[in-house]
Formats: structure tokens, sequence, C-alpha cells
């Protein structure tokens, strides 16, 4: 299957997530957090990226980020996933095992204000969703841990380019509609924008996203079995109409 095309364009904000290969963990123990947040700060070093939100899950990250020029992202989690990797293998003695990560990771661009603030809640509730935790602030791998616990442990963020409401942690805890979780989880499969009707198919014919609007699918096996038969019911017609005419020209005979 041909790579999406993936043009990520500067002053965009995008949601940005991957996971480990097969669903399994790439972060068994602190230490392993701990030593990705440190790969993250070094790589901001070399990069400096724009990190708005992000949350560390056992087997899978997700970051919120902005971007500055196009190839900004490409760039920094490149070199980021590239160095978690090695250093990941060398650490358990796994070098030449296979793949850590899936895939490249996922990106869709998301609509300000109403929508980003969802993303933003989305991200740091995983912990709580997953049931890792009670209050999803109790997990210290996210932003939310900071924001509420006032320390610098984990990834130095950017101020976001909303305002963040006052109830901001009761607003997390408001849990989310099935319509809402879904329409991001179908952003993430997809690589397509999240946001406005309006808005989604604006940008996504402006970054070439259009396929990602597309519902993914086949023809149904009805269709699919119907069309494999017709050929073969015409060669039976064909057969059964031979078989008769030359029935009938055995009894004219």
């Amino acid at each position: 299957m041909p790579r999406l095309h993936r043009h990520m364009q500067a002053g965009e904000i995008y949601h940005v997530m991957n996971r480990g290969v097969g669903r399994q963990a790439i972060f068994h123990k602190a230490e392993d957090y701990e030593a990705f947040i440190r790969i993250v700060r070094e790589g901001m070093m070399l990069e400096p990226l724009s990190i708005l939100e992000y949350c560390l899950m056992p087997n899978h990250w997700h970051f919120v980020i902005q971007l500055e020029y196009d190839e900004q992202a490409s760039n920094f989690f490149k070199w980021v996933t590239m160095t978690h990797v090695a250093r990941y293998h060398a650490h358990y003695g796994t070098v030449g095992t296979g793949h850590l990560y899936q895939a490249r990771f996922k990106s869709f661009p998301v609509e300000t204000e109403a929508y980003l603030l969802r993303l933003f809640r989305y991200v740091v509730r995983n912990p709580k969703r997953a049931n890792l935790v009670t209050r999803a602030e109790q997990w210290c791998w996210s932003g939310l841990w900071d924001f509420v616990h006032g320390t610098s442990i984990g990834i130095p963020l950017t101020p976001w380019p909303i305002r963040r409401p006052a109830n901001w942690l009761e607003y997390v805890h408001e849990p989310q509609t099935d319509a809402e979780v879904e329409a991001i989880r179908r952003s993430i499969q997809r690589n397509s924008p999240l946001g406005e009707d309006a808005w989604v198919k604006q940008t996504a014919k402006r970054l070439g996203l259009e396929s990602t609007l597309r519902s993914p699918g086949r023809p149904s096996k009805q269709s699919k079995d119907q069309s494999a038969n017709e050929p073969s019911r015409h060669r039976n017609d064909i057969i059964i109409c031979c078989v008769g005419e030359v029935r009938n020209n055995l009894k004219s005979d």
C-alpha cells in the first residue's frame, strides 16, 4: 500500500501520535518514561518545537504541536523515534530483534478554539480512560501533571494559543461524548483534519488530504459475488443454448 501523502504546514496545530508494534509496550517502568522525556528534551535543543500538550502511555504517546516550518515535525519525530529505538534496544539487549514502533507517526491538523480544547482534554484523559489512574492529574507522564502540581519534571510546554479555561481540571474530568471521542479517533486512524465541516473540507483540500475524508471500504460481498458470477452465468447460458441447438439438430436429422 502506498504511503499517504503527508504535508504538514507551518503555523498549523497538529495532533501527533505513535504506538508500539502490535500494540506492545514501549515503556515498562518509570525509568523508561524518564529516558524518553530526556530524549524529547534533547530533541528540542536540536530542533526547537512548540509542544502544547502531551501524554505518554505504556504502549503509545500523544503530542499536540504547532509548527514553525513545514518539515519541522518530520525532522523532530524522526530523530526522537530513531534515538528512542536505539537506546531502548541497547538498554534491553534486544538489538536486531525487530521494530519497536508500528510505523511512522500519525498526525492530523486541528481547528483552534473548541476542537483544540476537546483534543487537549482527550490527550490528558488517556490514563483515566485506560483505568491506569482514578483521576487524570495523577498520571505523572503528561502535561496535566506539571500544570496541576507546578513541577517541571516532564516536557517543557509552549503556552497555548487559546485561553485555558479557569475550570480546566473540572473540564478535563467532564465525560466526553461518544461522538466527540469517535471524531478524534477517526482523525487519528485516517490522518484527517479535526474541526467544523467547512474548515475540515477547506483544510483537506489545501493540504492534499482529501482522500482522508472518504470512508475506507470495498464493494460488499454480495455485489462482488454477483459480479464474479456474471461471467459464469453467461457461459452457462451459452452452453444451454448450444445443447438446445444440438438436440434440435438431432431431431431434425
